[in-house]
């Protein structure tokens, strides 16, 4: 008998990854563990951040690794909230070209005014594994994987963030 939900493999257990939390001391570290959460990605990408400057956001591997990620999945999605769009539109032509390709999956937006004062940016990812930083003047970060109650708060946070946030970058070009 044939069905659509594949088997579990032996022993029934989950194939997702071991959950694991660590602190990150080094913006290095963080860029890697953007990268490793990129990967695990299946459904949903929603960033927060001053401008994206900092975490090598324009680096041709993970404009690669970003737009592999719209492509497994017709229902993937890219969700940028940023204080300020300046750094984008100026230096950040791969992601400007992900979305001008992509706009039907990405969105970049402009924090609105409840959300300026956040300090702190965060990526989480499918609602389960994020990257958040405690404060932008300081290197720390808490890196959570597979665990979604962990998650919660800064998915709560997150949706705060966005129903206040305005438009940002449009995926395409208006004007006579």
């Amino acid at each position: 008998m044939v069905t659509s939900t594949p088997a579990p493999p032996e022993g029934g257990e989950s194939t997702g990854p071991v959950p694991r939390y660590e602190t990150l001391a080094t913006v290095a570290a963080q860029i890697a563990a953007i990268d490793e959460l990129i990967g695990l990605a299946r459904l949903s990408i929603r960033v927060y951040d001053m401008d994206l400057s900092r975490m090598g956001w324009n680096d041709p591997a993970r404009a690669r690794s970003l737009a592999a990620f719209l492509r497994a999945s017709p229902v993937a999605r890219l969700e940028i909230i940023v204080q300020d769009t300046g750094w984008i539109e100026r230096s950040c032509p791969r992601l400007t070209q992900l979305l001008k390709y992509q706009g039907h999956a990405v969105a970049i937006k402009r924090s609105g005014d409840d959300a300026r004062s956040a300090m702190d940016p965060l990526l989480i990812v499918d609602g389960v594994h994020f990257l958040h930083r405690f404060h932008i003047g300081q290197p720390r970060a808490a890196l959570s994987i597979g665990d979604p109650a962990a998650a919660t708060p800064l998915v709560t946070r997150f949706d705060a963030i966005s129903e206040t946030a305005e438009p940002g970058i449009s995926p395409t070009t208006l004007g006579l």
